[in-house]
C-alpha cells in the first residue's frame, strides 16, 4: 500500500510544480518588442495602431485636434514604430493634396548630398568651387575658396545673410553671385541662409545628372514618396502629401534605413543629427536639434540659453519650415510627428510658441 501511495504523491507534486511554473509564465510574460513597420512603396496601405492599444490617453485626442484646427493646420500625422496612430486633415485639405515643405525640405537636400558622397561623387569637405567653378559668389576668390560643402550644410559659409529679408520679394533668398557677399571667413559665423541650395548645383555637377533625376532615383522612389520640386522666387521648394513627408520622417527615425535597405549610410546620418559646429549647438546638417543647452535662431546672432523646444523630448531632432511646416523625429519614443499648414500664429518663422504648446498637447497623449 505504501509503495502505491508514494508514486501518486510524486505525481501530484510534479503536477503542482508544473502548474505553478505555467501560472508564473502567464502572470509575467516576456513582452515581444514590436517590429518597425514600413508601408509598401505604392498604394494607400499603411498599418495603424490605436490610442487604446498603445495605452495612451484617449481624452487628450480631442483637445489636440481642436488646437490643430484652430491653428490653421492642413495635415497632421503621428507615427509610432512606423504605424499611423493619428492622421487628420483640416481646413479643406485632404490626404491626396500636396503642400509645401518650405525650409523643412532643407533636410532632403542634406540627405541627397550624403548619398552623393557615399557613391563617391563628392566630398563634403571639398570646397564648393571644386564642383560649380569659381565666381559663384562675389566674395574675394581667397575667401570663396574657404567655403566647403560642409559649410553649406551647417550654415557657416560666412556669406552675408542680408538677402533673407522677405521685405523685398525680388531679392529675397537670392543666390546669384551679386547677392552672395563676404561677411566673415567660412566656419567662423553661423547664419541661416538660403545659400545652402547651392548644394543642389553641387550634386548635379558632381553626378552629371539633373538634381530632380538624382533626387528621384536615390531618395524619392526608394522610399515611395510622391511630390515635386517647384521654383518659388529664388528658392527651390518641395511639395508633397502629408504621408510622403511622413515617409521621409520614418526614414530619418531609422537612421537612413528603409525596410532593410540603407538609403543613406548611418555614419553620415548620425553626423547630420548632432551638433555640427561650435556656434549653434542646436544645428546639424540642415536639421534642428532639441535638448541642447543653447541655440541660435534664424536672422539672429544672439545666443539663447535652454532647449530649442523645452516641452518636447530632449533627443528630438526636427525639420522646420516657414509657416510651421514640421517633421519631428523622436528616437526614444520611436515616434514621428508631421504638421503641414498655414502659419499657426500669423508669424511665418519656422520656430514659434506653437511648437511648445503643440508638444504639451502631444505629451498629454502618452504621459
Amino acid at each position: 500500500m505504501k509503495n502505491f501511495i508514494i508514486p501518486i504523491l510524486l505525481l501530484v507534486l510534479v503536477s503542482f510544480i508544473s502548474c505553478s511554473s505555467d501560472s508564473e509564465t502567464d502572470i509575467n510574460p516576456t513582452p515581444t518588442p514590436e517590429t518597425m513597420y514600413f508601408p509598401p512603396l505604392t498604394g494607400d496601405t499603411w498599418k495603424t495602431k490605436s490610442i487604446t492599444d498603445l495605452g495612451w490617453n484617449q481624452a487628450a485626442v480631442a483637445p489636440l485636434e481642436s488646437y490643430l484646427n484652430e491653428k490653421h493646420t492642413k495635415g497632421f500625422i503621428i507615427l509610432v514604430n512606423g504605424r499611423i496612430v493619428m492622421e487628420n486633415y483640416f481646413n479643406g485639405h485632404s490626404a491626396t493634396a500636396n503642400w509645401y515643405w518650405a525650409s523643412a525640405g532643407k533636410t532632403l537636400t542634406a540627405t541627397v548630398t550624403g548619398i552623393a558622397q557615399q557613391e563617391g561623387f563628392l566630398n563634403i569637405d571639398n570646397k564648393v568651387s571644386d564642383y560649380i567653378g569659381t565666381g559663384w559668389t562675389s566674395a574675394p576668390l581667397a575667401k570663396e575658396n574657404l567655403i566647403t560643402n560642409r559649410h553649406l550644410l551647417t550654415m557657416t559659409s560666412g556669406l552675408d545673410d542680408a538677402f533673407n529679408d522677405s521685405s523685398n520679394a525680388t531679392l529675397h533668398d537670392c543666390v546669384e553671385p551679386g547677392c552672395l557677399t563676404y561677411k566673415a571667413d567660412a566656419g567662423t559665423r553661423w547664419a541661416y541662409d538660403n545659400v545652402y541650395v547651392k548644394l543642389q548645383d553641387v550634386v548635379a555637377q558632381a553626378t552629371g545628372q539633373t538634381w530632380n533625376n538624382y533626387f528621384n532615383t536615390k531618395l524619392k522612389n526608394p522610399i515611395g514618396m510622391t511630390g515635386l520640386w517647384v521654383q518659388s522666387n529664388n528658392n527651390s521648394v518641395y511639395m508633397s502629401t502629408t504621408r510622403s513627408m511622413a515617409r521621409f520622417g520614418l526614414l530619418a527615425l531609422n537612421n537612413g534605413n528603409w525596410s532593410g535597405t540603407q538609403i543613406i549610410n548611418t555614419t553620415y546620418f548620425n553626423s547630420a543629427t548632432i551638433t555640427s559646429q561650435s556656434i549653434n549647438q542646436a544645428y546639424g546638417y540642415l536639421w534642428w536639434l532639441n535638448g541642447k543647452t543653447t541655440y541660435h535662431l534664424p536672422q539672429s546672432q544672439l545666443t539663447f540659453n535652454g532647449s530649442l523646444i523645452p516641452t518636447a523630448p530632449a533627443d528630438m531632432y526636427c525639420a522646420l519650415g516657414k509657416d510651421d511646416q514640421k517633421i519631428y523625429v523622436v528616437p526614444s519614443k520611436k515616434m514621428v510627428v508631421i504638421r503641414m499648414g498655414d502659419a499657426a500664429d500669423g508669424s511665418n518663422m519656422a520656430l514659434s510658441d506653437f511648437d511648445e504648446v503643440l508638444w504639451q498637447k502631444i505629451k498629454a497623449l502618452y504621459e
